[in-house]
């Protein structure tokens, strides 16, 4: 409900024309920008749920990738990748806490912590092939639409 009420409250005030100018204007790599909205999503995914985290980042980081020239079916799949990763990253990662609902009692939190991070090791991974390599996820988009 709050993100919703911040998404509409942010497009009706033209927030997002205002932080793109600002982000525009500080001429920093394009790249060095991917890197930190994907630490924004990371973090954010740690605490609040995606459709939240969409609400809120989406009216700032879609027209800045745009603006950046980032494919937006690319910048999808690494908003995914992210939201899994933060899923499963402690303390707060939510799939950690379904995880200790359906294992016997013998098993602590902290055994799940210490087990989800090779996972949380190859996400890191994947992500950064994604980053590194777009064509990885953008071949078969591209050969279904010509």
């Amino acid at each position: 409900l709050g993100a919703k009420a911040f998404s509409h409250i942010y497009a009706a005030t033209g927030a997002g024309n205002f932080i793109l100018g600002l982000i525009s204007g500080l001429e920093l790599s394009s790249w060095l920008i991917l890197v930190a909205m994907q630490l924004i999503l990371f973090v954010l995914g740690m605490f609040i749920d995606p459709i939240g985290i969409m609400m809120i980042t989406l009216p700032v980081f879609l027209p800045l990738s745009q603006e950046l020239g980032f494919d937006l079916i690319w910048f999808g799949v690494l908003f995914t990748i992210n939201m899994e990763l933060a899923f499963i990253s402690p303390p707060f990662g939510m799939n950690l806490f379904y995880m200790k609902g359906v294992v016997p009692d013998s098993i602590s939190m902290g055994d799940i912590y210490r087990s989800v991070l090779p996972f949380m090791a190859l996400e890191v991974l994947g992500l950064g092939l994604v980053i590194l390599f777009p064509q990885l996820v953008l071949w078969l988009p591209n050969a279904i639409m010509g």
